[in-house]
């Protein structure tokens, strides 16, 4: 084994940024540590001040008009995505008995998709949008599915496997049309590129992919929004979501949010740049590396996600060989890498699933330089050209 692994599994989950870390330690040192921001006392109030800071932070960095009164802090993005979801739907139902259908995208991260089954069981009629081989979503494709039946619609801004950015504004226009909501899970955009959530209804968004700390997310809804909540038990974050708020994990969000909205443009573009140099090299003629998509990381797609395919070789083999080498990546999202079968992003997309097994999603941010990015292609390169040799 190396003495060293590089991690280029950013789009999993980054590595806390220090000025997170120096939020942390600040509340660790504050007079109102381990407070509780719902006390009356002197102290709790000083802790719901600072929770108040980081909740106007984070809605700042996420613009599109949120306030922060529009922001509750999660446990993560999967909470969010799950309250956004099952809350907004059953609140439309709520105010209109006929709105009883939800519109997914097929390409969404699971802790959308998995919420199916439930939405079904509470009565719900869902349906899945497909993708172009682009992997993005035709509004067109949308507005074949829209009546006046529909509650709610959610599409990820950008997808978590291949980077693809979504036209959320448009597909919200043209669920607003029909008279439903709309709710995306930002969760991979926040930050990595600048949002358009001006038309959306709601937006998912989590810390620890741009460098916070693992555990703490939060869910922006319009104050017209009728949310239903789905943990009870103490009216905290004005009734939408019960449970004594982790006071030093927002404000270490805020933080790390704060540092990448404020070099959002040039992080973006010197990422970019990075990842356009990969893809022209992993996948330059006879190399056996495909894309996943044809669109430039600097124009349709999160600039510090790589996403390729080695058609020959299954993504466990390479993930492992990868490992060996020093350089952790994954296949897909990390939250279903213990699954065999394909990802469903890049059969959604239309690819064969021969190809399909064989994908590698490399992801990272600035703080990775190019000398380990090209010390990374020299191994998959190397790996790759054995494993064909092997097989002739």
């Amino acid at each position: 084994m190396p003495d060293r692994c590089e991690y280029l599994d950013y789009a999993a989950s980054a590595p806390l940024r220090p000025e997170a870390l120096e939020a942390e330690r600040a509340y660790d040192a504050s007079p109102y540590v381990g407070a509780n921001p719902n006390s009356l006392h002197t102290l709790g109030r000083e802790a719901a001040r600072a929770l108040d800071g980081a909740r106007r932070d984070v809605a700042h960095a996420l613009g599109g008009g949120f306030r922060p009164a529009d922001v509750t802090f999660t446990s993560g993005g999967t909470e969010s995505n799950n309250l956004a979801v099952l809350g907004l739907a059953e609140g439309v139902r709520a105010r209109s008995a006929r709105r009883r259908r939800v519109l997914l995208s097929a390409i969404e991260h699971d802790s959308v998709l998995d919420l199916v089954g439930p939405l079904r069981s509470r009565g719900f009629e869902v349906e899945l949008v497909g993708v172009g081989r682009d992997g993005a979503v035709d509004p067109a494709a949308l507005e074949a599915l829209l009546d006046d039946s529909c509650a709610l619609v959610s599409v990820m801004a950008a997808n978590n496997e291949t980077g693809v950015i979504q036209p959320v504004a448009e597909l919200a226009r043209r669920s607003h049309a029909h008279g439903a909501l709309f709710h995306t899970d930002a969760v991979q955009a926040f930050c990595h590129v600048p949002l358009e959530l001006s038309e959306v209804d709601a937006a998912s968004v989590a810390a620890h992919k741009i460098g916070g700390p693992v555990g703490v997310g939060a869910l922006a809804v319009r104050g017209r929004a009728p949310l239903r909540p789905q943990v009870f038990g103490g009216g905290q974050e004005l009734g939408r979501r019960a449970g004594t708020q982790d006071v030093r994990g927002a404000l270490a969000f805020a933080a790390a949010a704060r540092a990448c909205e404020a070099s959002l443009a040039e992080t973006r573009a010197l990422v970019a740049r990075r990842a356009n140099g990969l893809y022209q090299r992993l996948c330059a003629p006879g190399t056996g590396i495909l894309p996943t998509t044809c669109a430039r990381v600097d124009e349709g797609r999160l600039p510090g996600i790589v996403s390729v395919m080695v058609p020959a070789v299954d993504s466990e083999t390479l993930i492992l060989a990868l490992d060996q080498a020093g350089f952790g990546v994954s296949a897909a999202s990390a939250c279903s890498s213990g699954s065999l079968d394909a990802s469903h992003v890049l059969l959604a997309m239309g690819i064969p699933r021969d190809q399909a097994l064989g994908s590698l999603r490399v992801s990272f941010d600035e703080r990775v330089g190019e000398d380990v990015l090209n010390r990374f292609a020299d191994t998959l390169l190397r790996i790759v050209a054995e494993r064909s040799a092997a097989r002739r």
